[in-house]
């Protein structure tokens, strides 16, 4: 029998030098998605290069925002090109004191969030909460918004408080005077007040002259609420019906009707429906945060793109979550259903950035910093390869703020068929679209609140007004891709008898998925293609820059031409046979662009292309074969210049029981030109 005996020094040493080698080689092997400790064998695949992550708004918090680095737009020695000048007139009522006077927590809505402000004080407070950085505001406020959207092109430069004064009417007699409730006041009376003739002339006597053409504003900030913040929270989503209203809920009239009809549904609760609807002119509750949307409208002229989602036949919504003049208005932490709280720091207190389309219209994009192609010239050029920066910054060297491909050609304009939006709900209605946009969101700055980063495209309209026809017509003049048009499927609320009431297809969030992402397994999509107008486009890949900015390499071509470019390719391994171990293996494929560019007239696009038109697109798979054994190919689609190569890994994962051999085959074939096809294969070995 043999017997155990101590080792020798010399062995030791060898055993010794031994182990820290293979510690050194297992360091450097890829590690696994699962953050294997060091020396573990990997064993499940690398993440997607762009997972997408959808969060809903009603999760959202204030740690959800993300300074844009390096870059302050509230500080005051940054002067806007064009400056804005803003008198804010605060009123209250005989009836009706300002929220954010009264004790903490004490009124019906559960309001104020803050200790009281003295009514003296009221002026001043929501000036500076409207327009300057604040910790009760968690920095955010107006002037920041559109000086970081305009980068540094529009912004307040003069504020002025007014107030407080006391209106001659009660609040209802101003609140009641839309959508059918006029005859629901307490004493009989129809109401028709319009606090703005009222509140002016208030104003004026006190100064002792009307200042109004002095500003280019006046936000005329009331004691209560904005009806549109409050109707379905203190209304559908409180009551089981209109007959379960309270009393003090109700009409303080105990012989009329606790409810009253509001905007979009049936009823509410008369002390919900009786507060006044926010308006572009300026005329807005204490717990509105959309007063960036109104200026908007004021300072621009850009009009409403939202639709009506609670009324039947359901029609989609325009741009969602992704633009100011839309409900993206509402982003904010809690979402949609948090804008009661005063002073508005929930839902609607985060608006977000302007979609390509609105910037254009507000003269915010330079002419260098947008790609724009020809749905024509496209054919007769072949594909255009471009980088695309996050819209939150400036475009990065290289890059641009967005691409837009011109709807034009012997047949110009959208060629979508038309259909019917009484029956269809994801109809954009007549198609009159001009043009198309492609552009980055990036959840930084005042984009932290969309639900998604990543790649957006839409149809835009030259014209900013004119609705889209059918029943329930909206102003549509952007109309958002969706990359998952299907029902997102998520509950709005849970009503009071308990029942999860669903978001409705017309729901502004379900646009909440809507961006497309690079690479495979991503959740999203990668491609979209338009057969009536002519046009694929791809999601290519995502760059990861310093300070974490993001970029995507898009690429658009034609359906109906590939352009004179001559088309090749070449995939090479460096192994045809390789010995692997069992754990996850990365293998390098080498594809080259084998082609060579042709002459190209300059003038079929406007923008200069001379830089995108020197590559072609190759669609990748994948496959092997050998029993039990997992390949993963990260991305689909590869874009190489002419005459040069592009590195692409695949990994390969031998299951626990798996055949000796197997083969791995790497196809590919021109986006340009399918017929140009080629494939690399490689013997596996155990």
């Amino acid at each position: 029998m043999a017997r155990w005996k101590p080792l020798s020094n010399h062995t030791g040493l060898v055993i010794t030098i031994f182990s820290l080698i293979m510690i050194f080689i297992a360091s450097l092997w890829p590690l696994s998605a699962s953050n294997n400790s060091r020396g573990q064998k990997a064993t499940t695949f690398p993440p997607p290069i762009d997972q997408q992550k959808v969060q809903d708004q009603d999760d959202m918090t204030w740690a959800d925002y993300r300074p844009i680095p390096g870059a302050n737009w509230s500080d005051p020695a940054l002067k806007p090109e064009r400056g804005f000048k803003l008198a804010v007139v605060a009123v209250d009522f005989p009836d009706q004191p300002f929220v954010i006077t009264r004790p903490k927590g004490s009124d019906p809505f559960g309001n104020p969030q803050v200790e009281p402000i003295p009514r003296e004080q009221v002026p001043q407070f929501y000036a500076d909460f409207f327009t300057k950085p604040l910790p009760v505001n968690h920095g955010l406020n107006i002037h920041n918004y559109w000086m970081e959207i305009s980068r540094g092109k529009f912004g307040l430069t003069r504020v002025d408080a007014f107030g407080p004064y006391r209106m001659p009417r009660p609040y209802w007699w101003y609140g009641l005077n839309e959508y059918g409730q006029n005859k629901y006041t307490p004493d009989g009376s129809e109401a028709a007040g319009r606090l703005e003739r009222d509140c002016d002339e208030l104003w004026i006597k006190d100064v002792g002259r009307d200042l109004r053409q002095e500003y280019d504003a006046v936000l005329r900030i009331y004691a209560g609420y904005d009806e549109t913040g409050v109707w379905m929270e203190f209304g559908i989503m409180k009551f089981k019906s209109k007959n379960d209203i309270p009393a003090e809920w109700g009409n303080p009239n105990p012989q009329l009707p606790r409810w009253v009809p509001t905007r979009y549904v049936e009823w509410t609760s008369w002390l919900a429906g009786s507060q006044q609807w926010g308006l572009s002119s300026m005329r807005q509750g204490e717990n509105s945060g959309t007063i960036a949307h109104e200026l908007g409208h004021f300072a621009f002229r850009l009009p409403d793109l939202n639709n009506n989602p609670y009324v039947q036949p359901y029609r989609r919504a325009a741009a969602g979550t992704w633009d100011l003049m839309d409900r993206g208005c509402f982003n904010g932490p809690g979402g949609p259903h948090k804008r009661w709280v005063v002073p508005p720091v929930a839902g609607a207190a985060g608006p977000p950035g302007l979609m390509i389309r609105n910037r254009m219209a507000c003269g915010f994009i330079g002419k260098d910093e947008l790609l724009t192609l020809s749905r024509e010239g496209l054919a007769k050029s072949g594909l255009v390869v471009a980088e695309v920066t996050a819209r939150a910054v400036d475009p990065l060297p290289g890059t641009y703020t967005g691409i837009n491909v011109r709807l034009d050609g012997s047949e110009p304009g959208d060629r979508t068929p038309t259909d019917d939006p009484a029956t269809n709900p994801l109809s954009p209605g007549i198609p009159n679209y001009n043009f198309y946009s492609l552009e980055v969101v990036q959840r930084i700055g005042f984009d932290s609140f969309c639900p998604d980063s990543g790649v957006l495209i839409a149809k835009n309209r030259d014209n900013l007004r004119g609705n889209n026809g059918g029943p329930n017509a909206f102003n549509s003049y952007i109309w958002v891709i969706d990359a998952h048009p299907e029902d997102i499927n998520m509950v709005d609320y849970i009503s009071p008898n308990g029942d999860k009431v669903r978001r409705t297809i017309a729901d502004y969030r379900q646009l909440n998925d809507a961006l497309f992402h690079a690479g495979l397994d991503s959740g999203s999509r990668f491609e979209f293609v338009d057969e009536p107008n002519r046009l694929h486009f791809y999601v290519v890949d995502l760059h990861r820059h310093q300070e974490g900015i993001i970029s995507y390499t898009l690429a658009v071509r034609s359906l109906d031409g590939s352009g004179p470019h001559k088309r090749g390719l070449q995939i090479r391994t460096a192994k045809s046979k390789l010995k692997i171990k069992k754990e996850l293996v990365p293998l390098t494929f080498t594809i080259k662009n084998t082609g060579a560019p042709g002459t190209v007239d300059p003038a079929v696009h406007s923008s200069d292309l001379s830089r995108h038109l020197n590559h072609d697109l190759y669609r990748l798979s994948l496959t092997i074969e050998g029993k039990g054994w997992e390949a993963k190919l990260p991305n689909a689609l590869a874009a190489v210049p002419f005459g040069q190569e592009k590195e692409i890994t695949v990994y390969v994962l031998p299951g626990e029981i798996s055949s000796k051999q197997a083969v791995l085959v790497l196809r590919a074939a021109s986006e340009s030109q399918p017929e140009i096809k080629a494939e690399s294969r490689v013997q596996l070995n155990l």
